[in-house]
Formats: structure tokens, sequence, C-alpha cells
């Protein structure tokens, strides 16, 4: 489903290049789930937003879906972002001034669903993440552990094959958290490939595959465990 081959990610700071991806090759296929763990600054969120077409490999090549990515239009990468990739960062990302129905539903809005079936599926995606009675409540009107399961519920409402998580129990208290995490793991065991980026080690230890990175380098590739 997703292949990078030789991939390279220089960025220039001043007078300095950073290499912070560096010949790295991955193979991820359809509905696994994996963790990306390594310190700070060795390349885990750049690799995220170059599976998840926020960035570019500087070389190599990337391949989802047998479709090769890095050749694409800027256009055609929006519209595969929309369609086959869902994002949950660690600061939520919702929009303050919209209800989180108005959050949920903005995806299928921007995608030109007709409004009927954005409030079909909005309805049973809210029920599918226990916040039906939150429905109409700002982001400010809600804790932590509930705005990000509206983010949750928006990065799913487009139903896309992947979903790429940057820290999701990074600013949520433990309940939350585990409340947070089950809910990704449900949506994996419904075939969404699940991808999580984290330093916490207790929930990268539960992804089928852990992958470990250093200085930009797949240092350990985790065999996949029995389900």
């Amino acid at each position: 489903m997703i292949q990078l081959q030789q991939i390279h990610r220089i960025f220039k700071v001043g007078d300095q290049q950073v290499h912070a991806l560096n010949d790295l090759s991955l193979t991820i296929n359809g509905g696994e789930y994996l963790s990306i763990m390594g310190p700070s600054g060795s390349g885990k969120s750049t690799l995220l937003n170059l599976i998840g077409l926020l960035d570019q490999p500087t070389s190599g090549e990337y391949t989802f879906n047998n479709q090769k990515v890095t050749t694409l239009s800027d256009d055609q990468k929006a519209v595969l972002r929309r369609d086959q990739i869902g994002f949950i960062f660690q600061f939520f990302h919702l929009v303050p001034r919209l209800t989180a129905i108005e959050n949920i539903e903005l995806p299928m809005v921007l995608a030109g669903i007709p409004s009927t079936e954005r409030r079909t599926r909005v309805s049973r995606i809210l029920d599918a993440v226990g916040l039906a009675e939150r429905a109409h409540h700002k982001p400010e009107q809600l804790s932590g552990g509930q705005q990000q399961r509206v983010a949750i519920a928006r990065a799913t409402i487009m139903q896309p094959s992947v979903l790429l998580a940057d820290e999701p129990t990074g600013n949520l208290d433990s309940a939350s958290g585990n409340d947070v995490v089950e809910i990704l793991e449900a949506l994996n065991q419904q075939g969404i490939t699940l991808i999580i980026v984290t330093h916490d080690a207790a929930l990268g230890a539960r992804a089928m595959r852990e992958i470990k990175m250093i200085d930009g380098r797949i240092i350990d590739d985790g065999h996949q465990k029995p389900r």
C-alpha cells in the first residue's frame, strides 16, 4: 500500500543542511497498525508528514496504492490526501468557532458532498465516538479527550484508507488517552491502516509493528506481532 524507496529529506537551516530523512526505505501493507518511535530530531514527524503528503522528499520515490505520488501536482496530492488519508494531531486543530458537527463535516463540505448525506454521516460517527450529546458544543466547551474524539471523527469522515496520528495522546490525561487509543485501534480492526508517531513507549508497544528511528534512519523495524 505504502512504499518508500531511498527517501532523503534535506532542510536548509541558515548555512547548514539538515538531513531529516537519510536513505530511508519502508513498506507498509494495507490494514497494518504500526508505531514510529525515536528521540526528538530523529525524523519521525518528518516521515509522517511525507507519508501524509504534507511534505515531499528531496529525492527518492513514494508509491501509494500503486500510484507514484512524488510526481503528482499539488492539486492531485490534495485530492488524494482528502480522500485517502486522515490526520490526528496532538493539539486537535479544531476550528474554534465551529461546533463539533461543523468541524466534523468540514472535509465533506470541501469535497462538495450534499448536506443530507453530510448530516447522516456525522450523526453516525458522533454515535461511534460517544459524542452525540455534545454535537452542538464548540471546542472550548469540550474536554481535551472530547476534542480529540471530534478530531478523530473529522479525520475519518471521508472514510480514508490510512490514518496518521502524531502524538494523539500527548495532550491528554491517562484515562482520556486510553479512550482515544481504543477508538483508534477499533478503526484499525475495521481495516484502516493506522500509523502512530509517539514518544510514549507504552503506546508504541501496543502497535502490531514498532519502528524505531535515529538520525533520519530506521534502526529497528519490528516484525508483525500476532493479533
